[in-house]
């Protein structure tokens, strides 16, 4: 007997291979970086978010070492019974004194923190104005909160302002990620800011792509922001920082009301002390890393100038590690991506509905890891097969 149910997901499967849309996961072996084995290919990797090359920061590795003989491997339990270590603690402490803000709280992903904040500090008498660009997490976190949801066009702020004049919500939050992940540009902090006190609102952003990289590491927080205690401001750990999880920075009394009410932060198991103790030797790498960040600036000046008169797309405006080459359709994006790797470089396709239909890209990111040469190499190649 046939397995309706079954058929249809597997027609549904046929028909996002039939339109270029299928999506497959990559066999990593050994540790990440700049140079990898992919699918038993050496690579040179142009996909990764290791913005610094932390991943596999000999440092980092000795911290995990070294933690292991004190705390083991598991948390055991939630942080709110017996799973919040010692390293857990110093590592929120260390943390929110980096960033400058108040309180810092720790989550075991970036999912997770979006989740918690949103759903917490609004609910069905609340509102949220959300950039459409926004990260996936963003979005689900603000339809599961119960809120209003109200999305303005990317980086419009004239749109918002007219959104939050009508808005007559309790409370509002507005939302946007710091540096937006398939674009690689930055959002108008103080702008976002301006319009925050103008409507008595909270601003969260989501830094997961500029902690660790712009202004010393610290992530793109204003000096304004950091001091506002309408900001709370998240970064993941597993990109630049090189590990795993996210930290929510805020004033004291909105990171004591997620201990007491975010779902997603107490009801799940602690995430493994090693983690918070490889993560604070990364802020103490991130804080002295400046060659780091001047080599990754470096790179970034030579992409974009040896692209500058590629035919086949053309980069996106972006200062970031993120440069996007947008190529236009789902196919046309995968048939360069495909043609790259046979030239041993790994650079992804993005495709709708990651993006908008029309484009399609490549999502170049770049790393302090990579060389100068390796950045040439990714150059000579798409202009070859271009």
């Amino acid at each position: 007997m046939s397995h309706a149910a079954l058929t249809r997901l597997q027609q549904g499967l046929a028909a996002l291979k039939a339109d270029h849309l299928e999506r497959r996961r990559q066999l990593l072996d050994g540790a990440q970086g700049a140079h990898v084995t992919i699918n038993g290919q050496r690579v040179v990797s142009f996909c990764s978010n290791d913005y610094l090359g932390l991943a596999a920061e000999p440092a980092l590795v000795q911290a995990a070492h070294a933690a292991l003989d004190q705390c083991g491997v598991g948390a055991g339990a939630a942080h709110l019974i017996t799973g919040h270590h010692r390293f857990h603690h110093d590592l929120e402490t260390a943390f929110a004194r980096f960033v400058g803000k108040p309180a810092a709280l720790l989550y075991s992903t970036g999912y997770m923190a979006n989740l918690a904040v949103l759903t917490t500090l609004v609910g069905r008498h609340g509102e949220v104005f959300a950039d459409k660009l926004n990260h996936a997490s963003l979005v689900d976190a603000a339809q599961l909160s119960g809120a209003t949801f109200t999305r303005y066009r990317h980086g419009d702020l004239a749109q918002l302002e007219n959104q939050l004049t009508k808005g007559t919500a309790q409370d509002k939050l507005i939302v946007s990620d710091l540096v937006f992940s398939m674009d690689g540009d930055i959002a108008p902090v103080d702008a976002l800011l301006d319009l925050a006190e103008r409507f008595d609102a909270w601003l969260y952003l989501d830094d997961a792509h500029g902690f660790g990289v712009l202004n010393g590491g610290r992530g793109g927080l204003s000096e304004r922001a950091r001091a506002s205690d309408r900001v709370i401001y998240l970064a993941t750990l597993g990109k630049a920082a090189g590990v795993a999880g996210a930290a929510v920075a805020a004033h004291v009394s909105v990171v004591d009301w997620l201990i007491q009410k975010a779902r997603p932060y107490i009801y799940t198991t602690a995430s493994p002390p090693l983690l918070a103790a490889c993560l604070l030797e990364s802020l103490r790498q991130i804080e002295a890393g400046e060659a780091r960040r001047e080599r990754l600036r470096e790179h970034i000046v030579q992409l974009r100038e040896g692209l500058a008169s590629l035919t086949c797309g053309a980069l996106m405006p972006s200062a970031t590690p993120i440069q996007p080459l947008v190529i236009g359709t789902n196919a046309a994006a995968l048939r360069l991506s495909q043609s790259l790797l046979r030239h041993g470089l790994l650079v992804p396709a993005i495709r709708t509905p990651t993006v908008p239909a029309g484009t399609a890209r490549l999502r170049i990111t770049l790393s302090a890891a990579h060389s100068a040469d390796d950045v040439a190499q990714l150059v000579e190649t798409l202009h070859a097969v271009a």
